[in-house]
């Protein structure tokens, strides 16, 4: 077994922007004459899909609403997070994101993402910070109609990756998922991944216990010593007397 694919996470492993999506979310609910989130809920929503939060948030607050009626709200927040971002100067990516990602490649390894963001808001950053041609398969929230921490956006990225590239005959204990939430640590280990945590939104030691990795920062993730793990027991990485 080697490392094959490396799977980010999006927001809170690439781009340092969920006080922008609580901030829009709160926005949102105020539009729908609602209370804002609670800590509470805030410390909830982190790592799960927009689509599960709003409707968690709409169900505590009373308030019924058709799939149609959510998706229309989902698509608010989409074109108000988009008009946020233009008005930066600089995206506020997390350090060494850039690097990992040159690291990867380098190895050969193919590179994935898997989020809960809408499509339209992942490709926005991505085009923007030059980054979008070096990932080969992008599992959103449009994709899917589960949040993390079930499973089903990772299986689905391994399902992508062998219908685009039939050779690589991908498996899940394969990858390496790089999340930053304990929702979605959990995830990737519900679809049998090995998981580096990232102590970008939570502490380090709340990771601790649930990565196979953790680090708190990604410029401190040294992607030689992951591989190796991935290698078969009897393989001596030591060269030859």
């Amino acid at each position: 077994m080697s490392l094959k694919a490396v799977l980010f996470d999006f927001n809170g492993v690439i781009i340092k922007d969920e006080p922008v999506h609580l901030q829009l979310i709160d926005e949102i609910l105020v539009q729908e004459n609602l209370q804002p989130q609670k800590l509470h809920e805030r410390q909830a929503c982190l790592g799960r899909s927009d689509r599960a939060c709003f409707q968690d948030l709409l169900k505590n607050r009373g308030r019924v609403v058709t799939e149609e009626y959510l998706t229309q709200l989902l698509q608010r927040k989409a074109e108000i997070y988009v008009l946020e971002l233009e008005k930066l100067e600089k995206l506020p990516l997390y350090p060494g994101i850039e690097d990992l990602i040159f690291q990867v490649r380098t190895q050969h390894i193919k590179l994935g993402l898997v989020s809960g963001a809408l499509r339209q808001e992942i490709e926005l950053v991505l085009k923007r910070a030059k980054l979008i041609e070096y990932f080969h398969v992008i599992v959103t929230g449009n994709d899917i109609t589960t949040s993390k921490p079930q499973p089903e956006g990772y299986l689905l990225a391994v399902d992508k990756f062998n219908q685009a590239y039939p050779d690589l005959n991908l498996r899940p204990q394969e990858c390496l998922a790089i999340e930053d939430t304990p929702a979605g640590i959990q995830a990737a280990k519900r679809a049998q991944m090995q998981v580096v945590g990232v102590a970008n939104t939570y502490p380090f030691h709340m990771l601790q216990r649930q990565a196979n990795w953790t680090v708190d920062y990604l410029t401190d993730l040294e992607l030689e010593r992951v591989q190796e793990v991935f290698l078969p027991k009897n393989v001596n990485l030591t060269a030859p007397e």
